[in-house]
């Protein structure tokens, strides 16, 4: 186990990232593709890093919710439906990454990064198109169809997460009738709820990296609060290019090394 002295210089880029992944979600979302890589860079096995990164990203998670209740008014029906299924989907995710072997997750998390990366740099395009779904249209397929999908995007966030959020809001447009706006209030809360099951079981069973969950967490806290208050002069679309660039190149220096 490392040393307190030893461990300090880690912690230090942990809160710098932290606070950084907790700015760019606020923004633009991804934050976790930077926090996750910068856990394993400071020595953490994969699976260590991941759970680590899915309890150190539970607060944010919280704040993102919190911010969206105006848009959950009278979307409390909906919510009763589908948070069951992101439940189920983020424990059963969980239960999978406890049985995985390390070699193999280790052999699977540059592939799991290019994935996040591709559906974080589509974000834009799709949302576009998904406004000009939502216009062409008929009658909507309603909440009892999407709960399966989100039940099964669900797993996949459990497992490792980044990514979740543009799944979650493409099946939410594509099966209901509303405007993106509100739908994305409901897929922040189903994030929520997906990585709060995942992050409950590896707590109980699973180990955690807690000093650098903490840092984490409190630094990615503070990170959301100033990218809420910037976000008016940043560009979501800029920040997320270059999350999409980091995250590209990681995965890439992962798969170069084995």
């Amino acid at each position: 186990m490392s040393s307190p002295a030893a461990l300090a210089p880690a912690l230090e880029w942990l809160a710098l990232g932290g606070f950084l992944a907790g700015l760019i979600n606020a923004v633009a979302g991804g934050g976790s593709l930077l926090s996750f890589p910068m856990l394993l860079a400071t020595g953490l096995p994969a699976i260590v890093a991941n759970t680590t990164n899915a309890v150190a990203l539970v607060p944010g998670y919280v704040g993102a919710a919190l911010a969206q209740r105006p848009q959950l008014r009278g979307q409390h029906r909906r919510l009763w439906r589908l948070v069951p299924a992101a439940a189920l989907g983020g424990l059963l995710g969980a239960v999978l990454l406890l049985r995985s072997q390390e070699s193999l997750f280790t052999r699977l998390v540059p592939w799991l990064i290019l994935s996040g990366a591709l559906l974080l740099g589509l974000q834009g395009p799709l949302k576009r198109s998904l406004g000009r779904w939502a216009h062409r249209r008929g009658r909507p397929l309603g909440e009892r169809w999407v709960a399966l999908p989100v039940f099964l995007a669900s797993i996949y966030g459990g497992y490792f997460g980044a990514g979740l959020g543009v799944i979650l809001l493409a099946l939410l447009a594509i099966s209901l009738e509303d405007t993106l706006l509100r739908l994305h209030g409901v897929k922040q809360v189903l994030a929520l709820v997906s990585n709060l099951a995942a992050a409950l079981l590896f707590v109980v069973c699973m180990p955690v990296a807690w000093p650098q969950a903490l840092v984490m967490a409190l630094a990615a806290v503070a990170g959301g609060a100033v990218g809420g208050r910037l976000i008016r002069w940043l560009d979501a679309g800029l920040l997320r290019a270059l999350v999409v660039a980091v995250a590209t190149l990681v995965a890439l220096v992962l798969l170069l090394r084995g």
